[in-house]
């Protein structure tokens, strides 16, 4: 998409003359002759960059008036102010009013250029520091190789160039805005900006300038503003107000809003993904949702599974994490032994990958020994360690020391069996496939060891804690 470039200027030679030097670089141009005029391409749609002429005659108010209006519309949009009477003062008071720059008449064609270019940069600069500034740390892509993330990856590729609305779900931590920044990323809007609204944090009093503006105070304006051309994640939108959802919806439906403070209406150009951890159908019958928004932001459900539920993916990720722990930290990353990645593997973890994430970086700091010595699982943290199978905890040792060779023998198989079975999410044949057993003859000897009914309930048990960990 070519950048679009507003050109205000009473003179329609001068109009003319910018507009054919600005389309032979390939440049979109509109043009106004006067303030109410540029006002309203203002509000139909955000320019790239506006060049305004600071002696309008025939308006109700001049350059430097209409640049304090623009400004307070679309706070992102560069201005270079053009004048045949320029002066130094003139030129300061346009710049501390917010113009990007101040070129006087005549001027050659090579100088405009420049300065058109160097605005968009300056723009684009400044969209990708604010989403730099949004980012929450997570990878910049999906970790594993599972059925249920390669079948999430091929999603993402679909619909991502297509615009359409997504509703992303999954429990907390799982991560549902990875998802979303990948969408975004596949799309033809990845070069525009990626605008996280974190719903809970939402105050009703204050969300009409959040949301949209209208204060002059506000120097950024209104984060649609912020996200216009580009994405405008709406994270965990369950916790959105009611009287702020029927904004929403009319916002979906219409691509404009009233800013306030008698500014009029803005046509915003957003695409809106939006995540949640909750049911919203139950949240919708127990009158807490919209069910008018819910279909308006589910046109294409996304899901994001738990982290027990991709257990054999728990390897890539915690080795990615600790690489990554490691170079934030700048310090040697640490080799994970087989013991901890398969106690790693049995964890129900409630908090999902983040929960793991925090897990790594704790024991990137925490861990004994140097950077040269593996991580053991005795190393981990208490809550995690109790968690693991007998098997994996050195102190067992002495309890199997104790014992007869056959009795130590068969105790020795049902730890290692059931921590094989937990490891693998239950998955006989994926266990049976790594312990060098044909499905069969696993399934008699579980039921032999007496681990099916124990690896059942632990599962169960560790569903149980999923459910009710809300967040971590």
């Amino acid at each position: 998409m070519s950048a679009d470039i507003l050109i205000v200027d009473d003179e329609t030679d001068i109009r003319v003359l910018i507009a054919g030097v600005l389309g032979d670089e390939g440049y979109s141009t509109r043009q106004a002759g006067n303030a109410e005029q540029a006002l309203e391409e203002v509000r139909a749609r955000a320019p790239s960059v506006i060049l305004l002429d600071i002696w309008l005659e025939g308006s109700s108010m001049d350059g430097m008036e209409l640049l304090k209006a623009i400004k307070r519309l679309r706070p992102q949009t560069q201005v270079i102010m053009i004048s045949g009477h320029g002066t130094i003062e003139t030129a300061v008071k346009a710049m501390k009013l917010g113009a990007y720059e101040f070129i006087e008449k005549p001027f050659q064609s090579d100088r405009l250029l420049l300065l058109v270019e160097r605005a968009i940069e300056a723009a684009k600069l400044r969209r990708e520091n604010l989403e730099l500034r949004s980012r929450a740390g997570g990878p910049e892509d999906l970790i594993g190789a599972c059925t249920s993330i390669t079948s999430l990856s091929r999603t993402i590729e679909r619909v991502g160039p297509t615009g359409s609305r997504v509703l992303i779900t999954g429990p907390a931590g799982s991560g549902k805005e990875i998802v979303a920044r990948l969408i975004h990323r596949n799309s033809k809007r990845s070069g525009a900006p990626f605008v996280v609204v974190n719903c809970a944090s939402l105050q009703p009093d204050r969300l009409q300038e959040y949301l949209f503006g209208g204060n002059e105070s506000s120097a950024n304006g209104g984060v649609f503003d912020q996200a216009d051309g580009g994405t405008l994640l709406l994270d965990e939108v369950a916790d959105m107000p009611l009287e702020t959802q029927s904004r929403i919806i009319r916002i979906l439906q219409e691509q404009r809003f009233e800013r306030g403070h008698g500014q009029g209406q803005v046509e915003v150009d957003v695409r809106v993904i939006s995540t949640t951890n909750r049911d919203l159908k139950q949240e919708i019958r127990d009158g807490r949702f919209r069910e008018e928004l819910f279909y308006r932001l589910a046109v294409v459900p996304v899901d994001v599974p738990s982290l027990s539920d991709r257990r054999e993916d728990i390897p890539d990720l915690a080795r990615y994490f600790m690489e990554r722990g490691a170079q934030t930290a700048g310090i040697q990353p640490r080799t994970i032994a087989e013991d901890t990645i398969a106690a790693l593997q049995t964890h129900p973890w409630p908090g999902n990958a983040r929960q793991l994430r925090n897990v790594i970086d704790w024991l990137l700091i925490m861990a004994p020994g140097d950077g040269s010595d593996p991580i053991r699982a005795e190393m981990l943290p208490a809550d995690l360690s109790s968690d693991a199978p007998q098997m994996l905890r050195l102190e067992r040792s002495d309890e199997i020391m104790m014992l007869p060779l056959r009795d130590a023998r068969e105790m020795f198989e049902r730890e290692y069996m059931m921590a094989q079975v937990i490891r693998y999410g239950g998955n006989i044949s994926r266990t049976a496939e790594f312990v060098g057993m044909e499905r069969s003859a696993l399934h008699r000897k579980l039921k032999s060891l007496g681990v099916t009914t124990e690896v059942r309930l632990l599962r169960e048990g560790a569903s149980d804690n999923s459910k009710k960990a809300a967040e971590y």
